[in-house]
């Protein structure tokens, strides 16, 4: 960037106005840069002069050209940047095998090129708590949503207390790991520990090894009963996590949990599709005029979990109303919709629903 270029740049963002979800979308990839051998951070800024507004531990949903056939795939992404910081916006990604987003972001994604998204949005932050002691818990790249409220306590001054414990697999695995020593080096009342549970190739881990325990989770986190804990990662980590807690007397009113397995969502809802419906329960005809199937509703279910139970493959992630990939058009036909930010004002005005948190009330036309 040449110097007239920063100038302007800095007089631009001296004036800018705040993030509207409602209306702005388009985004511009500044820099990408490598935390892993397989993570990448991309940073992104508006193609207008704006500043984002958010809660440390939020998500943002990318739209990509990156089907089969180039078709739009959404995903949806936390947040690793902190609000603190409030020109730029971060993910951190891990490539997935065989993961379409993941794979394109790391083979296409410039610094340059312009992308949509929807939000930020999300209700796991750390925000809102009265609480200032933390604990925070990570798995893999669970650590995202951490490191947004790491950082963002930091930027504050430091006035919180942070146990931050981080599992992986190997040591080639950590994300941040500098940053986080460096915090720690900086900061009175943050602690961090990472666990990892086989050496690297080329030698030994010196550090934890193994998995978080309810033996190793007094000795890192000796008043942890006293802190609010947050965790993210994996299913199977989230599960242990849960029952450690349980097992200790952790008062789970004080857990608070993200998950990004959205198969274990998915279970869920065909569940709720199977189920037997209420005496008297309306049902209603939905009709997708793209794939021209048809499938039964009841009104006291989502229209994607109906869906789901009659085999129909249709694109979703969080189905809860937060991430915007299942928008569709509604053609015709009405639906009761509550949702989690997922979708904007302008765009239900337009007819579009997420049919993951839709209920019809009548007979639905669905164009896809």
């Amino acid at each position: 960037m040449t110097e007239a270029a920063m100038r302007s740049e800095l007089a631009a963002l001296a004036s800018a106005s705040l993030w509207d979800t409602e209306r702005d979308e388009m985004v511009v990839c500044r820099e990408v840069h490598d935390e892993t051998h397989d993570v990448r951070t991309f940073v992104f800024a508006s193609c207008s002069p704006r500043r984002f507004s958010y809660s440390p531990g939020q998500f943002i949903t990318l739209t990509l050209p990156c089907g089969p056939a180039g078709e739009d795939i959404c995903r949806s992404y936390t947040l690793s940047s902190a609000p603190t910081r409030p020109d730029r916006i971060a993910i951190t990604v891990k490539r997935v095998v065989d993961g379409p987003v993941s794979n394109w972001l790391h083979d296409n994604l410039k610094p340059g090129m312009e992308v949509p998204i929807a939000g930020p949005t999300g209700t796991f932050t750390c925000a809102e708590s009265s609480s200032r002691k933390f604990l925070f818990l990570s798995g893999g790249s669970g650590i995202t949503p951490m490191m947004s409220m790491s950082r963002t306590l930091h930027d504050l001054g430091g006035m919180a207390d942070v146990v931050f414990l981080h599992s992986a697999r190997t040591p080639d695995d950590l994300i941040f790991a500098r940053e986080l020593a460096l915090m720690e080096h900086n900061w009175p009342g943050f602690r961090t520990a990472t666990l990892c549970e086989e050496d690297r190739p080329s030698g030994r881990w010196p550090g934890l090894r193994g998995r978080l325990t309810a033996t190793m989770l007094p000795l890192l986190a000796p008043d942890f009963l006293e802190r609010e804990v947050y965790v993210c990662g994996p299913a199977p980590y989230m599960a242990a996590v849960r029952d450690l807690l349980r097992d200790s007397g952790y008062d789970m009113t004080r857990h608070h949990e993200e998950s990004f397995d959205f198969a274990t969502l998915m279970q869920g809802e065909l569940e709720e599709a199977l189920a037997v419906p209420e005496p008297g329960e309306a049902r209603y005809k939905v009709t997708f005029t793209k794939s021209r199937r048809e499938v039964e509703c009841g009104g006291e279910t989502s229209v994607l979990s109906a869906a789901r139970a009659e085999g129909m493959r249709l694109p979703a992630s969080c189905a809860k109303g937060l991430c915007g990939t299942c928008k569709c058009k509604l053609v015709s036909g009405t639906v009761e919709m509550k949702h989690e930010g997922g979708i904007r004002q302008r765009e239900i005005d337009q007819g579009m629903i997420l049919i993951c948190c839709a209920k019809p009330t009548s007979d639905l036309v669905i164009e896809r």
